[in-house]
């Protein structure tokens, strides 16, 4: 559920699809799945005429636009032959305002598009610099927009007053040297700056622009405190706050008084993900969770019935992924999936009540041949209740399947139900998929987060083995075939169980994995800096932690790998350097082992290029079928 007239639209079809066109699983090519989808993210204008959205445009992910009520009134506005468009969004009725970066740098640049002309605008073009969106000024300018970047200092960011048709921008907002966000209120005014100051991180807070920063609130960095929008006087806040309690909760904040005057909402099992805020009307609409699957409560109750209008239409077993509305609320888009399906996009007129189908991507992939997501747990080893999900390939039966074990990436972050490229991929190739929320994983709570310190590579690892192990015990796993496969955080964990439990995988899938806890963090994102300390503390101290960091270093332990290993490497990876994997690379052929290693130079933490995905997707399914087959 996303806010009504939303700021951001996110690519999330391209984010989730990271692919070798030929080999045939069950009759599906590993085309079929990780090909550029033929539109994503839609988007309405302010005024509810025209619908923009991406498309495919010589392989890459472009910008389009046409009438909402004509289909043939298409339009593209962008080329781009070099990489996706990453995310964009309306500028009123005549602007698109979109970003991409570098070949994967992530030196993102905020670009605008003339509707009208299709002349596109670079209005960030600094060296080197990573930009985004602050705040669109939806109600507050017609050119004007908020931007940060980190030109004047690499390791922060600063605000600027951008005009999207001059290109002009003007300081509004100069970093201290330590402030990780900003928030604004209605009038478009910083009144809020989240400063790290070691592990402790501090709420500042001023009534106008005019007026000097003071800290309100402080807190230490196994807690959370984030303020999501100022309440429709410009006074209080809605933040989302585990302070004082185990869980994430919606609460009411009085920065006058650094109180919480309020709990809005609170789920007793789960942390509060997100809220909806119409900023148009200015009123708070739903809050977001997830229990097994994204689950909804409203505030509102015309969003509510919009929503639940829509979602009554469409097909069982879909839900919704996104709701976003004209200025005036009166045309709708909603975005449907469920755990088999890419669902469909509809538009919504609320004053003719009627709902209408304009693309769907169910017969992309057949539905009957798509995998369930199906919610399962099993306790740690010291007493941790682990939540996860298990997709088995359609027609296999219950028992004794070969399985890969996917580990979710950052690692402070989650795998939710939902259609999952990779998962259908794999179960399509005769592989069941087990994927699991280990300790540290977001959402369920605070003391479930903190137990995930300083465990990257033991307690955490551990969670992992004990799926693998309740897997056997189940009788679902054919002990003899499973392999381990993750991206980022999730090839740490990969190198680090085949250094630690060789004995359980007969391979592994290192992509953009860490190896080296001691490089990784000489070689993190200038505008990482500002929050080391606290990285030391949650995943190790290059100096307290040595003999530690040293044992947990995957890279460092290669005379422990036993088991066949195939990693994957962008260039330019900001997050994960190159010589991550290199490292291990070098290791493994000093000691005589050969390891198949693909390296793309156009990508970065991720392959986002179409051909890339193709070829690194067909690559590993050969490799694990070699192993698991």
């Amino acid at each position: 559920m996303h806010t009504q007239r939303q700021t951001l639209v996110l690519l999330f079809v391209i984010l989730l699809s990271l692919g070798f066109d030929g080999f045939a699983a069950n009759n599906l090519t590993v085309k079929d799945f990780f090909k550029n989808p033929p539109e994503a993210a839609h988007a309405i204008s302010p005024d509810g005429l025209k619908v923009a959205y991406l498309k495919p445009y010589e392989s890459r992910m472009n910008i389009y636009v046409r009438e909402i009520n004509d289909s043939k009134s298409e339009k593209r506005l962008t080329d781009l032959k070099d990489r996706d468009i990453s995310q964009f969004f309306w500028k009123g009725n005549n602007s698109i305002l979109f970003s991409k970066d570098f070949n994967g740098d992530e030196n993102f640049h905020v670009f605008s598009v003339d509707v009208k002309t299709a002349t596109a605008k670079d209005l960030t073009n600094y060296e080197k610099t990573r930009a985004s969106v602050l705040d669109a000024l939806e109600n507050v300018s017609d050119n004007e927009i908020l931007v940060q970047h980190n030109r004047r200092n690499k390791e922060i960011f600063d605000v600027y007053r951008l005009n999207v048709k001059t290109g002009k921008s003007k300081l509004v907002a100069q970093n201290p040297g330590s402030v990780t966000g900003w928030v604004t209120d209605h009038l478009g005014r910083v009144r809020i700056a989240m400063q790290s100051e070691g592990l402790k991180t501090n709420v500042l807070y001023r009534k106008n622009e005019t007026d000097k920063f003071k800290k309100i609130l402080s807190f230490g960095h196994k807690e959370s405190f984030s303020p999501e929008a100022f309440m429709a006087d410009n006074k209080k806040i809605y933040a989302l706050s585990n302070l004082g309690r185990d869980r994430v909760s919606l609460v009411e904040f009085d920065p006058e008084t650094a109180k919480e005057t309020k709990i809005l909402f609170q789920h007793s099992e789960v942390d509060i993900d997100g809220i909806s805020f119409n900023k148009e009307r200015k009123v708070l609409e739903a809050v977001t969770y997830i229990t097994w699957k994204r689950e909804i409560s409203f505030f509102d109750a015309r969003t509510e019935k919009v929503f639940n209008t829509v979602l009554d239409r469409i097909p069982k077993g879909e839900d919704i992924r996104y709701l976003s509305a004209d200025k005036k609320e009166k045309t709708y888009i909603a975005r449907t999936y469920s755990d088999r399906s890419f669902g469909a996009v509809y538009i919504y007129n609320a004053d003719k009540d009627t709902l209408q189908e304009i693309i769907s991507f169910r017969d992309l992939l057949p539905i009957e041949k798509m995998s369930e997501m199906l919610p399962i747990k099993y306790k740690s080893r010291d007493g941790l209740t682990i939540h996860g999900y298990l997709s088995k390939p359609v027609g296999a039966g219950d028992k004794n399947l070969p399985v890969v074990v996917r580990v979710h990436g950052g690692p402070w972050a989650r795998d939710e139900w939902g259609f999952q490229r990779e998962v259908q991929f794999l179960t399509n190739s005769g592989f069941a998929v087990l994927s699991m929320n280990f300790r540290g994983s977001t959402g369920y709570g605070k003391k479930f987060f903190e137990a995930s310190f300083k465990q990257w590579g033991l307690k955490m690892n551990d969670d992992i083995t004990d799926g693998v192990r309740w897997m056997i015990s189940e009788g679902i796993a054919n002990p003899n075939k499973i392999c381990i496969y993750g991206g980022s955080y999730g090839g740490y964990a990969t190198l680090s169980a085949l250094t630690t439990n060789p004995e359980l995988y007969k391979c592994g899938v290192d992509y953009v994995g860490v190896s080296n806890l001691f490089t990784f963090m000489k070689t993190i994102p200038p505008y990482w800096k500002t929050e080391l300390e606290k990285l030391y503390e949650m995943v190790g101290d290059p100096e307290k932690d040595k003999e530690q960091m040293t044992k947990t270093s995957p890279a460092l332990n290669a005379d422990k790998f036993k088991t066949p290993l195939f990693i994957a490497q962008g260039a330019q990876d900001p997050r994960v350097n190159k010589a991550e994997s290199d490292q291990v690379v070098e290791a493994l052929k000093k000691r005589g082992i050969d390891v198949p290693y693909m390296v793309k130079d156009n990508e970065g933490h991720g392959f986002r290029n179409e051909e890339n995905r193709f070829e690194f997707y067909g690559a590993m399914e050969k490799f694990l079928s070699k192993y698991l087959k």
